[in-house]
């Protein structure tokens, strides 16, 4: 298994920013064509290595991108850090190490793929692959914890807002700017409410956030914009929730982006029970997990329409944060698991 630490060390030492994954892309096309797969750098920039030639395929889609932010690499006290070694670069090495520990299988071609852009809301490498690829099963690369199983995420749908107008004295009778966009905040909050009533699963709740807030002048003109996230629970539609933001923002200027429909997994696949007999034979006790995020399953699911799950070792509390670390043995474990799924599927 050294040579699996030694992979994800070096992709934690390359940097991987959204639209910045070409460096990463290419030392892992290098890599896995030495490790017996036939790789290559595809039209969207996602780095792409395959294995056999049988009629049945699995695809294990993770991603190669992170957020921003520097976390020094090293490993100390059994854990490895780094931007990226939980979300997703771990899970990512962990398909790689483990499909070419498995070697070629009569019947079964695996394409591992290292996604571009799967933190930013273009998803632009899973698009380009959604449409090229018509897999019998899938595993999304994403942390789980070496014994859980991810079975579906939120949906989402991003929303800009702006609001420009006269500017007015702070004594007069006029609304400013920053007091609409605060209320049309306030109702949207408030819909949410209305909506979740009911609803005790927040798998099951639409949820806001508010991620942006800023407004200015120039003396004859004042204006204020938002930028608002909502993740979206089962049954609701992206486009219903359009039209409430766009009767809550009245006159503002309203742009949407993002919009990804929730997914959820059937748990009685073929898939789903290699992963259960793999993660027993490791010893661990599997467990069923949905995530109120969203990530390349809820863009691949509904066209793929296959036996799919995501799995990766890694605690997803740790995404995005500046002590990302991903536990060594957990690591290991990982590819101990996925090596018996793929051996199994």
């Amino acid at each position: 298994m050294t040579n699996a630490i030694d992979l994800l060390t070096e992709m934690l030492r390359i940097p991987s920013l959204s639209g910045q994954e070409g460096e990463l892309a290419s030392y892992l096309v290098s890599r896995m064509n030495e490790m017996g797969f036939s790789a290559r750098v595809d039209g969207a920039g996602n780095a792409v290595g395959a294995m056999g030639d049988g009629p049945r395929e699995l695809v294990l889609l993770g991603h190669a991108d992170t957020v921003p932010g520097e976390v020094p690499v090293r490993r100390q006290a059994g854990k490895l850090y780094g931007r990226g070694a939980v979300d997703a670069k771990g899970p990512l090495a962990a398909f790689v190490c483990a499909v070419a520990r498995v070697g070629p299988r009569p019947g079964w071609r695996w394409v591992v793929i290292g996604a571009v852009e799967e933190e930013a809301a273009t998803s632009k490498g899973a698009r380009y692959v959604r449409d090229r690829y018509h897999p019998d099963a899938c595993i999304i690369g994403e942390p789980s914890g070496w014994d859980g199983i991810t079975l579906g995420y939120k949906g989402r749908l991003l929303v800009d807002y702006r609001l420009e107008q006269g500017t007015s004295h702070s004594a007069g009778r006029d609304t400013p700017a920053t007091e609409e966009a605060v209320a049309f905040w306030n109702d949207v909050v408030a819909h949410c409410t209305a909506y979740n009533a009911g609803h005790k699963k927040q798998f099951d709740r639409l949820s806001p956030s508010l991620r942006r807030i800023t407004s200015g002048g120039d003396g004859l003109h004042e204006w204020a914009e938002l930028t608002i996230g909502f993740r979206l629970p089962p049954h609701c539609v992206p486009a219903e929730l359009e039209e409430v933001v766009r009767r809550l923002a009245g006159t503002a200027d309203v742009v949407f982006r993002g919009a990804e429909v929730a997914c959820r997994a059937p748990k009685n696949t073929p898939l789903v029970r290699a992963f259960l007999a793999a993660i027993r034979e490791q010893g661990g006790k599997p467990r069923f997990k949905v995530k109120t995020g969203t990530s390349d399953m809820n863009v691949v699911a509904p066209v793929w329409n296959c036996p799919i799950v995501a799995y990766g070792p890694g605690n997803s509390s740790l995404d995005h944060t500046p002590e990302e670390h991903i536990e060594v043995e957990e690591y290991l474990q990982g590819v101990r698991v996925l090596e018996a799924v793929v051996s199994n599927t």
